[in-house]
């Protein structure tokens, strides 16, 4: 019985609810549900209030099911967004749950546990994958050792999957040369990723830049489908 407990919808750990985006499932009005707790420390995390995993949920997950009945034939989606929501064990069961409702299911991800990625994709129509940056920079953007080996493998679970997917890329001049930005997207390229947006990272101790019309360029050459966002 415990063990069936852990893994119900009722363990997710719900931080936020943001009730309507166009922005974040390509082509659909969604909901997107915000998990607590992300075992990665990247300096220019936009959700720091959401890092620590034993902070006390903001709402709980009946409520977001409550406020999703009201809005089937509203809403297209639900995307689970963090934090990291593959560090809850309840998100299987949850994505289970949207999808009974009629919604389509979509998730961002550091893709840090391939394993617990893997078991989610069946029941996932999106995914946007967090490819932060070569794997050999990754433990000093996420002050995680080994981190880029645990995303890079996420990677490969979902070109071996077929989902529909796109991988981000967060970037200021500060990370890693624009060379290297560069290469990673040839890299992607080459590994078989169709979809890649590149977002711009404005932090405070950060020296304010903008792309050139060559950088944009460049960085969109070669791609099915590209994204340009600025913060």
């Amino acid at each position: 019985m415990g063990h069936r407990i852990l893994h119900s919808s009722a363990a997710l750990r719900v931080s936020g609810l943001t009730r309507m985006t166009s922005i974040d499932f390509p082509g659909k009005l969604a909901a997107v549900v915000f998990c607590q707790g992300c075992p990665w420390r990247c300096g220019y995390c936009h959700n720091p209030d959401l890092l620590d995993a034993t902070a006390p949920a903001a709402m709980a997950w009946g409520a977001v099911l409550a406020f999703l009945r009201q809005r089937q034939g509203l809403l297209d989606a639900v995307v689970f967004s963090g934090g990291e929501p593959l560090l809850q064990p309840g998100l299987v069961a949850a994505l289970q749950e949207v999808r009974s409702l009629g919604f389509a299911t979509g998730l961002h991800t550091g893709g840090m546990y391939p394993e617990r990625l893997s078991a989610a994709l069946p029941h996932l129509d999106w995914v946007g994958l967090d490819i932060k940056a070569p794997e050999g920079d990754y433990a000093r953007i996420t002050a995680t050792p080994g981190s880029g080996a645990k995303a890079w493998a996420g990677l490969q679970c979902l070109l071996a999957n077929g989902v529909v997917f796109e991988c981000r890329t967060t970037w200021h001049p500060g990370l890693f040369p624009f060379a290297d930005l560069l290469a990673l997207g040839r890299s992607l390229q080459a590994r078989g990723v169709r979809h890649w947006a590149v977002q711009q990272c404005r932090t405070p101790d950060a020296v304010p830049w903008h792309w050139t019309a060559e950088q944009q360029a460049a960085l969109a050459q070669g791609w099915h489908g590209f994204t340009l966002r600025n913060s």
